[in-house]
């Protein structure tokens, strides 16, 4: 049996596999990676590391942390009775949680024995706070309000003496002594019992006091400050029969009430919204190449912009919001840089549009699951009081997609078609991190914008968004992980999608329904020719002399606009569509207009009578130069905007007469990659490539070798830095090494052990000091001198070594 005194001599005692599979639930400790294995149990200690780590324990794990916290090294079996576990599935359960903790090395066994004492990990008791379980800290800790300041703390005299009292109180003497106590003294222990142990003192002369003071006076109650009483862990493990907790921390039943909802509809659904994305996207990127949008001074898209925006989209504001920062995040639209910058499609949007409706639907969600943007704060103010703008540079949250991957994860672990409410999403997302619980009303922001983009149909999680969510294949953090979800998400999707229609059934009456979802061509023509006056199931377009001339205006003719209808035409052209072409042609071109500044000719002088002397086309400077002939000092584009305006049809041409196609100016910039976040480690670096496993198992060899050249010169790599340099330490149980150093205070405060401390002054004299450390966070060492009688805060680089005593 190898019985490890130490953490850091635990961790030199464990297996590679078990470091592995350390490094691999804890990433963070392996960027960058450490030195030695005592920088690893450095790193793995300090407050940082073990607030990540605690972040991803759920409520059972947390509370095996509490009860061995506040119980001190206790075997697992006495776990398993403080946290009330009695039934066979409570048991496993605790065991399980045990395990877990064990395997994130918060939790360490002190010998291989199967009923091995359990430590907590130096530094845990500090992050848990100083009430663990509910309970008051072992040495009667002072208090303020409503916590106590520290476990560390030295008590009071009288207080000390209380809890010397009460350590031998067992629950029925203390029954036994509640019965001469005064009436209220009973319902004070009641409500302290389970926490929080820290009450405010009533008055000396009420009734309330007088029953404080009996239970100060027999060590019921400590004494914590003037205003404050404590009830002493001793005396609440007695009144709560040697347990940390009620009951055992359970699953929440989360689906009670949730909506079922059929398979069919959630397709149809999702379907639908990939589509209606899809094709809001692509509709942003026509609009700002034509005309980009501004950007602000302080950057981001104003206000009235988004409102245009939101218009011309037909959608609300805030799905507007979401569209542009969707479009933004997948690197679609960008700043152009310019002098007077605006919001221009780049180059990747022409690549994108080219992709087929499900490829495009997969790289926008797989953009939209990792990107650290957060479109519902658009609108809202920030903490100067601002409105928070559209594609502000300020509007990046690091949290974000672990938010939107934990509230996804939650649907994806309900049964097929639940549609969970957010507050039930976010009863689980308590129960599986209960230190880091979002906010409801993000939550329900990201189930809105997941139903925005198709990763869910009424609430339920789709077979494409379970795709993307959990890709086949690959390492999930590499690209080609990444490229594999996308792939299987736009297969899933593919498989939902209705099958494209080539025709159209076009009516009297000028309008056209497609029963269905339009090709690719078919939605070119009808986006040249016609306006589209509602969707749904059937998509319904209207042909009007001004769509039809865009159309004329792109380049088409009215044969070959009428050949194309024909083609795809169920039943043919109707004849009133054929007379609007034709006579929309027929008009088209009559009147000409160049550069004249620009001008306009006719072959009718009576069609140039009286624009002259026309006061709504006066800004355009019009001169007759000849009967058919007539000068503009505005450029050639107004000039065909005004003309139409009052209800002509004049086309551009050139320098030789040619009629010029007038189609709108398209804008591109470069592009940027898109803004995704391929799984990163926890303190925002990129994994390194590689096979995860092999290369964490490379780096604990090397730990190894390091470990071992260290001892065979049996000497520490560096002193801590900032401190007089006084060689190696030859002390046995000692070290000058920075890492090393900061693991044994971390251990000695868990311990409650004393250690000698070197420490150099502010004239840089060393000095040697017999210290039980307290606290180590910040970069500061908080201890109490023993000798002394007293306790002293100082900073962590002034440490020139440390020694176990």
């Amino acid at each position: 049996m190898v019985r490890m005194a130490t953490f850091t001599g635990y961790l030199r005692s464990r297996g590679d596999d078990m470091l592995v599979e350390l490094l691999r639930r804890r990433p963070d400790l392996a960027t960058p990676s450490p030195a030695t294995l005592t920088s690893l149990a450095a790193r793995a200690t300090n407050r940082t590391g073990l607030d990540r780590a605690l972040a991803q324990v759920d409520a059972q794990v947390l509370q095996v942390l509490e009860a061995v916290v506040a119980l001190g090294p206790v075997p697992r079996d006495r776990v398993v009775q403080a946290v009330g576990a009695d039934g066979r599935a409570d048991v496993a359960a605790v065991g399980r949680a045990l395990d877990e903790a064990v395997a994130l090395a918060l939790l360490w066994p002190e010998d291989d024995a199967p009923d091995a004492a359990l430590h907590a990990g130096p530094g845990l008791a500090e992050v848990l706070g100083p009430f663990p379980a509910g309970l008051a800290p072992a040495d009667g800790g002072e208090a303020d309000g409503s916590s106590a300041r520290s476990a560390g703390h030295v008590a009071a005299g009288s207080a000390g003496h209380a809890a010397a009292r009460s350590a031998g109180h067992s629950a029925d003497a203390i029954d036994t002594l509640l019965g001469d106590a005064p009436p209220g003294a009973r319902p004070v222990l009641d409500a302290l019992t389970w926490g929080p142990p820290v009450g405010v003192a009533p008055a000396a002369g009420s009734p309330a006091g007088a029953a404080v003071g009996w239970l100060l006076q027999n060590g019921l109650l400590e004494r914590g400050d003037a205003r404050h009483v404590v009830l002493p862990r001793t005396v609440a493990l007695a009144l709560r029969g040697g347990r940390t907790h009620r009951e055992p921390a359970r699953t929440p039943e989360a689906w009670s009430g949730a909506a079922a909802r059929p398979a069919e509809l959630v397709a149809t659904e999702s379907t639908a919204a990939a589509e209606r994305v899809v094709r809001l996207v692509a509709h942003l990127v026509r609009l700002w190449g034509r005309t980009p949008p501004p950007v602000l001074r302080a950057g981001g898209l104003g206000v009235r912009d988004l409102r245009r925006t939101a218009g011309l989209l037909e959608v609300d504001d805030g799905e507007a919001a979401f569209v542009v920062e969707l479009a933004g995040a997948a690197g679609l639209v960008s700043d152009d840089g310019e002098e007077s910058p605006s919001f221009v499609p780049t180059v990747l949007a022409d690549e994108w549009a080219a992709a087929s409706l499900p490829d495009r639907w997969a790289r926008l969600s797989a953009t939209w699951l990792t990107t650290n943007r957060t479109p519902w704060l658009v609108g809202g103010r920030d903490e100067r009081g601002s409105v928070v703008a559209a594609l502000d540079p300020e509007l990046h949250r690091p949290w974000a997609p672990r938010l939107r991957r934990s509230v996804l994860e939650v649907l994806a672990g309900a049964p097929h078609g639940l549609a969970p409410t957010a507050d039930q999403v976010v009863a689980t997302l308590r129960w599986r991190a209960p230190r880091a619980v979002p906010p409801v009303a993000s939550v329900a922001a990201v189930l809105l914008e997941a139903s925005r983009i198709g990763m869910t149909g009424a609430g339920a999680l789709s077979d494409a968004g379970r795709a993307l969510l959990a890709g086949p294949g690959g390492d999930a953090g590499s690209a080609e992980g990444a490229g594999s979800a996308e792939s299987a998400a736009s297969a899933a999707l593919a498989t939902t999608l209705p099958e494209p229609v080539d025709e159209v059934l076009l009516q009297g009456d000028l309008t056209g329904i497609v029963p269905g979802r339009p090709s690719p061509e078919l939605e070119d023509l009808l986006d040249r020719a016609a306006v589209v006056e509602s969707r749904g199931g059937a998509l319904t377009v209207r042909f009007t002399p001004t769509s039809v001339r865009g159309a004329l205006d792109a380049g088409s003719t009215a044969d070959d606009l009428l050949a194309e209808l024909d083609a795809r035409a169920r039943g043919g052209v109707p004849q009133p569509l054929e007379y609007l072409v034709r006579d929309a042609a027929r008009r088209h071109g009559r009147l000409r207009a160049g550069v004249a500044s620009s001008y306009v000719r006719a072959d009718d002088p009576a069609l140039l009578a009286g624009l002259v002397d026309d006061p709504r086309l006066s800004r355009l400077g019009l001169v007759q130069l000849a009967p058919t002939v007539l000068a503009a000092q505005a450029p050639t584009a107004e000039l065909l905007d005004a003309l139409r305006e009052h209800g002509l049809a004049p086309v551009a041409e050139s320098p030789d007469g040619q009629v010029l196609h007038t189609a709108p100016t398209v804008h591109r910039v470069r592009g940027r990659a898109a803004d995704r976040v391929r799984r990163r480690t926890l303190d925002g670096a990129p994994p390194p490539a590689g096979d995860t496993t092999a290369r964490l198992g490379s780096l604990v060899r090397r730990l190894r070798t390091a470990e071992r050249h260290q001892a065979d010169d049996g000497t520490s790599s560096a002193p801590v830095a900032g401190a007089p340099s006084h060689g190696p330490t030859s002390e046995p149980g000692g070290t000058a090494e920075p890492a090393e150093a900061l693991v044994l205070l971390r251990e000695a405060a868990a311990e409650r052990a004393q250690v000698w401390v070197e420490l150099v002054g502010s004239h840089g004299v060393p000095q040697r000091r017999l210290l039980r450390p307290v606290l180590v966070e910040g970069g500061r060492l908080r201890a109490v001198d023993t000798e002394r009688e007293a306790e002293l805060t100082v900073a962590v680089h002034r440490i020139a070594s440390v020694r176990r005593a």
